[in-house]
């Protein structure tokens, strides 16, 4: 039985603690860390979890725990997994892994040091449609890649923009966008970006660095050109797809439905989407640590490492650059700061 420690209990982190608990066959809960007063002590009373602490360290220093699941603010994500590797844990790390490059760096380079698994919540890798789609791509379905497009629109933002940081849309929104693009193109590299954005939803939050509309085009080392967009406010539900369009075919992924059920009535047809992350990719978020606990007990590699978190960061922060110079930025040109 693997022991996990989970750190950080908020709406992701408990669904987290909720698969290791009751969904994953050989991982057992042991121990929810969070800051905040409570919150830990709630979540792991309510899966049975012998212990609960505001103090992450002391997860970090019990030995009887083999991993841990980081689902903390994003800020404290690279130093986190840096202490969890030093600790000798396997590392499960929500995404982004790092805001920038050289703390990416750090934290890769600790878990090498440890000889642990790095792996990072790219749940998309999961998803059976998102799986089927870069298949189809890997057997040659679609030829060589030429046009991809992906795209994220959240139903709307629920907390105050005081508590959202800064290019949040490219950091914690699109930064998957940018892992699925590379993952469904995976002979290549991105090499520019040119990146708009702005705040269209929330105009009157512009002015404290939150944007919530953003259009990204990548090019990479193959010739394909690629699109990534995002908005903050999709009215008709949590909305995820992408698209390969390549010399033999095209594959497509992504529904924005909760179930394959549609209703006809007086009004219509109507078609029920699902209105967040938790359920559009609830089997893919349960498979993406069921397959963590696999490569803790096994030592093969996660399907989403650090150096693919650090691949995405690094479009991230082109994309960032874009927006603040109007103009297209190379990826050569990030990597030097």
């Amino acid at each position: 039985m693997t022991a996990v420690g989970l750190i950080g209990a908020g709406a992701m982190g408990a669904f987290h603690g909720e698969s290791l608990a009751r969904r994953i066959f050989g991982a057992r809960l042991a121990a929810v860390a969070d800051p905040a007063p409570g919150v830990a002590d709630r979540l792991a009373a309510s899966l049975d979890c012998p212990f609960a602490t505001t103090d992450p360290s002391q997860v970090l220093a019990d030995p009887e725990i083999d991993a841990v699941v980081i689902a903390a603010p994003a800020r404290a994500h690279a130093g986190l997994v840096e202490a969890a590797a030093h600790a000798g844990k396997a590392v499960f790390c929500e995404k982004p892994m790092a805001i920038a490059l050289a703390d990416a760096d750090r934290a890769i380079a600790a878990a090498d040091a440890a000889g642990v698994p790095l792996q990072i919540g790219f749940q998309r890798r999961f998803d059976r449609g998102f799986r089927a789609a870069r298949d189809q791509v890997l057997s040659g379905g679609v030829g060589e890649p030429q046009l991809l497009r992906s795209l994220t629109r959240d139903p709307d933002l629920e907390v105050e923009p005081a508590k959202i940081p800064a290019w949040t849309v490219f950091f914690e929104t699109l930064i998957h966008d940018f892992d699925a693009l590379r993952w469904l193109n995976p002979w290549a590299e991105a090499v520019e970006v040119y990146a708009v954005a702005d705040a269209l939803v929330r105009p009157d939050w512009k002015e404290r660095g939150l944007l919530d509309t953003a259009v990204v085009l990548v090019r990479f080392d193959n010739g394909a050109i690629a699109t990534a967009e995002a908005s903050f406010r999709a009215v008709y539900g949590y909305d995820v797809r992408a698209e390969v369009f390549g010399s033999a075919g095209m594959a497509t992924v992504g529904d924005i439905r909760e179930s394959s059920m549609t209703y006809s009535g007086a009004e219509g047809v109507v078609s029920r989407g699902s209105q967040s992350n938790l359920d559009l990719f609830h089997d893919a978020y349960v498979a993406e640590i069921a397959d963590f606990v696999a490569c803790v007990r096994t030592g093969a590699t996660p399907r989403s490492t650090g150096e693919d978190a650090r691949a995405a960061l690094a479009i991230a922060l082109a994309a960032i650059r874009s927006v603040e110079t109007g103009g297209p930025v190379r990826l050569a040109a990030v990597e030097d700061v």
